[in-house]
């Protein structure tokens, strides 16, 4: 009796030890779209009086989290009855990401939409109107980046049982949601601690004046950085799918190092399909 309860406790440990080893394979995989979730969530989170932006947030992760509870279970019956379906999938996903990609260089040598200035001075139901909208949108991207997250987690446990699926992919969607939202947190809310830190110091502590004027300075750099991190690395995760999934591809470019290819692979087919969006949004704006 003594023997099977700890061949069952052996057992246990061996599946979490091979849980945990493809966890980290996993979230190597994932690292670029986890990346570029975490700028969407910097950039959808930031723009608000320092009283919105935590209820922005934790509205988006509301969404989040919902986002993963419908993707999950979905997930989990493709590897189960479709396996087939899941590099589709991935590729489709990829396309996306491509597109966001393009479409983010396009929009810094073509820039428009509301500016911050133009949000403060909007009236108190307009600007619940806008928070709303940009909830929306920013739950809607988090969708399709966390269909993208999951399908490459699950491409990197396919061959795997289905406990071990379920393990890795729901420790990865976790990663997705509460990673990336508490980092978002502490970023958007880095200005109102340089100001608290500001506030104390006062003129008798200058280290901590200066360093409390440094996080209020770096947080509209921090974003912009973590903006163009994210499109490298949606225009990275998009080319690689397509290298690593179609051959041709990969023998077209195997004499260039493989990060520049994937950037090459990405920026092209995000390039190919924001003309093909544009061309259709001109072609309906034309014809309604």
């Amino acid at each position: 009796m003594a023997v099977g309860f700890f061949a069952v406790f052996d057992d246990i440990a061996m599946l979490l030890d091979d849980a945990a080893a493809m966890s980290k394979i996993a979230t190597k995989k994932t690292i670029g779209v986890l990346g570029d979730d975490l700028a969407v969530g910097a950039e959808k989170a930031s723009g608000f009086s320092a009283s919105r932006e935590l209820p922005v947030l934790w509205a988006i992760s509301k969404g989040s989290i919902i986002n993963k509870l419908i993707i999950l279970p979905i997930a989990f019956l493709l590897s189960a009855f479709a396996p087939w379906a899941i590099i589709p999938i991935l590729m489709l996903g990829g396309l996306y990401l491509a597109y966001e990609g393009a479409e983010k260089i396009y929009e810094f040598f073509s820039p428009h939409g509301e500016t911050i200035h133009k949000v403060l001075q909007l009236s108190d139901e307009d600007i619940l109107k806008y928070e709303k909208k940009k909830v929306k949108s920013a739950i809607l991207t988090d969708f399709i980046l966390s269909i993208e997250i999951i399908i490459i987690a699950l491409s990197t446990v396919v061959e795997q049982t289905l406990t071990i699926q379920i393990i890795v992919v729901s420790f990865i969607a976790v990663l997705a949601t509460i990673g990336v939202y508490g980092i978002v947190a502490l970023l958007v809310r880095m200005d109102d601690i340089g100001f608290k830190l500001i506030e104390i110091a006062s003129d008798k502590w200058t280290l901590l004046k200066l360093f409390g004027e440094t996080l209020v300075k770096a947080l509209p750099i921090l974003i912009k950085v973590l903006s163009v991190v994210g499109t490298l690395a949606m225009l990275l995760v998009a080319g690689g799918i397509y290298i690593h999934n179609v051959h041709s591809l990969h023998d077209l470019l195997h004499f260039v190092p493989i990060l520049l290819s994937e950037l090459i692979i990405g920026l092209t087919i995000g390039a190919i399909v924001l003309i093909i969006v544009k061309l259709f949004m001109k072609v309906k704006h034309n014809t309604g």
